[in-house]
């Protein structure tokens, strides 16, 4: 594969060639039309490639599906309507009712929702590994029903860095594939794959569009994992929809992208627009642009936080105090990403002042856009959890989370000084205020 930057303008093209379009073209139609009741036939049949019906697939995704495989190292990709929507698809192209998921403690919101509520609820066994930066403590929870391990190469938002190789090396010791979501590392600073990862998942929505404009998520399917020898006999038994063949007999070693596109994606139906196809593709076009000044400036963003006497701690894996500061080291050596978080020794109430006093950084819920974020994980994505779990993955009421944009360096430490600042004033005002019933109390006790 050429460098990063060039292969993330070019990888994956396919000439236009019936009209010399340099740029993918958005193709927003619903379907295609067919030459003949033979050609329609053979599109349906698989023996002609191209296209029946944008839920199954369309130039213009395609085109982009091309570009994220190539990127990520991959063999093929799916691409869905969201991040959300391609974990499902990832983890339903793999489990059925009665199956075990084994996944890391430290998760996006979203994705522990629909572990512990979504597929629950068909059946699914859902546990959290609590030391995901100890090999034995996956090893010693893998079960007879355990189908899948995962985690997320940058946790949302405590930055602790997947140790991906070890967990890779537990996985593949039991015959299952590890799939790790890339959203906050993008391939530009981290391929999953080339440490033993066996599907990758993004949301597109976040690094890989830019923008804040589009939603969108991508499946990978790395091509490491040998289908055939594998314990998914969804997958190596014989299905009716294939005239008694199995998937793997059919696609060989494609034979699980097969199945997740064609029944889980296509069924289920999390279509992504040809537009937002189009919107992400042009974002990725300058990823390594973006992530690269964005980790340098979450870098010093969090060294200066540091050094605040109102900042009780900063979760950040490019901060040398950082638990995962080693791992970032090897993992992530172009820089450790542009998300952090950072709690404030006032706790929930110095947390709001904080949060309403800033006015450069956007309060929403996103994360990834040129724009810097702010965030109160305990009161917003993560406030449906119980205070344990909360405890358990660092969701104080302290806490606030930053997603770092482009704007520049000194433009966001003077925001997050009005914040400091906001804090402090109030806590001065705390200090010098004596309450009279507290007047009372010392007097009565010095009685």
């Amino acid at each position: 594969m050429p460098e990063f930057s060039t292969a993330q303008v070019h990888a994956g093209e396919v000439g236009d060639a019936a009209h010399g379009a340099r740029v993918t073209p958005i193709y927003l139609t619903a379907g295609f039309e067919f030459d003949s009741f033979a050609h329609a036939e053979q599109r349906f049949g698989g023996d002609d490639p191209g296209y029946t019906y944008s839920r199954s697939g369309n130039p213009t995704t395609a085109s982009l599906e091309r570009r994220v495989a190539a990127l990520e190292g991959g063999r093929e990709a799916i691409a869905v309507g969201s991040g959300q929507a391609a974990l499902t698809v990832a983890v339903l192209g793999l489990v059925k009712a009665g199956d075990h998921v084994l996944s890391a403690q430290s998760v996006y919101s979203g994705t522990r929702g629909l572990f512990e509520t979504g597929l629950k609820r068909l059946g699914v066994e859902i546990e959290f590994i609590d030391r995901p930066d100890d090999p034995e403590e996956w090893r010693r929870r893998i079960r007879g029903n355990t189908r899948v391990l995962f985690g997320e190469s940058i946790g949302n938002p405590g930055n602790d860095v997947l140790d991906i190789a070890a967990v890779a090396a537990v996985a593949h010791e039991h015959g299952l594939p590890l799939v790790v979501d890339n959203t906050l590392a993008t391939p530009y600073l981290l391929r999953p794959g080339e440490h033993g990862a066996d599907i990758v998942v993004h949301s597109a929505s976040k690094y890989l569009g830019g923008h804040g404009s589009a939603l969108g998520g991508v499946v990978v399917d790395r091509g490491s994992y040998d289908w055939a020898a594998s314990p998914f006999e969804h997958l190596t038994a014989p299905d009716d929809w294939l005239h008694g063949d199995s998937y793997v007999g059919a696609y060989g070693a494609g034979a699980y992208t097969a199945f997740a596109r064609s029944v889980v994606s296509s069924l289920f139906g999390p279509v992504l627009s040809p537009v937002n196809a189009f919107l992400i593709q042009q974002g990725i076009e300058t990823l390594s642009l973006r992530l690269r000044q964005q980790s340098d400036t979450a870098l010093t963003v969090a060294r200066w936080l540091e050094r605040q006497p109102e900042v009780a701690g900063v979760d950040y894996a490019g901060l040398e105090s950082h638990p995962s500061h080693a791992l970032a080291q090897r993992y992530l050596p172009r820089g450790a990403g542009a998300i952090l978080g950072f709690t404030l020794a006032g706790g929930a109430a110095a947390a709001e002042r904080f949060y309403d006093a800033v006015t450069v950084f956007s309060r929403m819920t996103h994360i990834g856009d040129v724009r810097s974020l702010i965030l109160h994980p305990a009161t917003t994505t993560h406030a449906h959890l119980h205070d344990e779990v909360r405890e358990a993955t660092g969701i104080g009421d302290g806490l606030l989370r930053l997603s770092i944009g482009l704007e520049d360096p000194t433009d966001l430490i003077a925001d997050l000084e009005r914040g400091i600042a906001a804090v402090a004033t109030a806590a001065r005002a705390r200090a010098t205020t004596t309450p009279i019933a507290d007047t009372r109390l010392v007097a009565a006790a010095g009685n």
